[in-house]
């Protein structure tokens, strides 16, 4: 069997953090990249199928494959409902305490902390390789992490100000910011599909914000804050990120960035909000201190989870495919959130959400197709 040049490029993992560490053990596709080594996977498995030697009783054999197939199909769909429902008990238990308590740096310095928690039981359990990293190493992160908390920031301090379902419309402009970003400082040249795409995405932005019933000019503005700082955060970790040493899976990534987002926020929020959040402060205003908590853990909790579900998915899917359930998982959150806040909604711009959550869509499937680099 030859092996061509194009299927060594497909058989490259691509995607994978490109920042040192010793002792790492485990190679996910990078969600913060957005790219994935899926399709390598299955190159490697093809190859490796077409160089074995027939098995006796081939229909035995096609049936396995069938069984594995539809296993693994069953196990993604278990892990795409997870990801969906811990993102509506998110959201919605995100949204109570931001009603009760609106304190978007305080919620968020506590989504941290319950997700360091996790994190860190985790470490101590063995359930995953524990990272070294040198002072250099998480100096690349710093940046990374400090963007991750304001971007976490904004999504509260709109969530506070405004409706779920339209921070979540407003949140539909990330890839407007993804490629206006990766031309800035990647020098890719998106293709006029893509281009195109946005053209919904846009106009059906500000179809909805003109016919919101709930719209507010700080809550506009933070969803807006933080789908800039998102998509920093995904394109400056290609850029930062360019050791080829050794490996740091996403796991650890994202475990690492959240513990560091703690300790970026804590600070923060006590300069900011540290005074006014206080027992008192509840008791002065017929907060249940006791449901708060409750409620509040519950939010950290499917907070830290679905995304630990969402990178989980991704390093078993294409980033094409995980794109598409993440704009189905929005459009899920969005409908989900009118019903239990009986939200009201126009015609308008319901059709307005709708033309945005298509252009998504369509930008999804038209990044298929690899952007072409600049060149000098």
């Amino acid at each position: 069997m030859t092996t061509t040049p194009s299927s060594l490029n497909r058989c490259t993992v691509a995607g994978v953090l490109p920042l040192g560490i010793r002792g790492g053990r485990m190679l996910l596709a990078s969600p913060l990249l957005w790219n994935s080594g899926a399709a390598a996977r299955k190159t490697a498995v093809a190859t490796a199928a077409a160089a074995s030697p027939p098995a006796e009783g081939g229909g035995k054999a096609d049936g396995g494959a069938v069984a594995g197939g539809i296993s693994r199909t069953v196990q993604l769909g278990a892990m795409i409902l997870v990801w969906y429902l811990l993102n509506i008990y998110f959201n919605i238990f995100n949204k109570l305490v931001l009603k009760s308590v609106p304190f978007p740096y305080t919620i968020t310095t506590f989504q941290f902390a319950s997700g360091s928690f996790f994190i860190t039981l985790m470490w101590l359990l063995n359930l995953h390789p524990k990272p070294r990293l040198s002072l250099g190493q998480y100096a690349k992160i710093l940046p990374l992490a400090l963007v991750h908390t304001m971007g976490n920031v904004f999504t509260n301090m709109s969530l506070g100000k405004v409706a779920v379902s339209f921070t979540h419309t407003i949140k539909a402009m990330e890839p407007f910011f993804s490629v206006l970003l990766s031309v800035l400082f990647l020098g890719e040249t998106p293709s006029f599909l893509v281009l195109g795409s946005l053209v919904p995405i846009v106009g059906g932005v500000v179809l909805a914000s003109m016919t919101e019933v709930s719209f507010n000019w700080i809550g506009f503005w933070s969803a807006m804050a933080s789908n800039l700082t998102n998509q920093s955060r995904n394109v400056f970790s290609k850029k930062l990120l360019a050791d080829k040493e050794e490996t740091l899976d996403d796991i650890n990534l994202f475990s690492i960035m959240t513990v560091m987002s703690f300790l970026l926020s804590a600070p923060l929020m006590l300069s900011v909000e540290g005074i006014k959040f206080s027992p008192s402060y509840l008791q002065s205003n017929g907060v249940n201190l006791q449901e708060l908590c409750m409620k509040a853990a519950l939010a950290g909790t499917c907070f830290h989870f679905y995304q630990q579900v969402s990178y989980s998915l991704l390093a078993r899917v294409s980033p094409v495919t995980h794109s598409v359930a993440n704009c189905v998982k929005r459009v899920v959150v969005i409908v989900s959130s009118v019903l239990f806040f009986r939200t009201p909604i126009s015609p308008i711009n319901a059709l307005g959400t709708g033309v945005a959550l298509a252009g998504v869509f369509l930008y999804s499937r038209f990044k298929k197709a690899k952007p072409k680099a600049k060149t000098a």
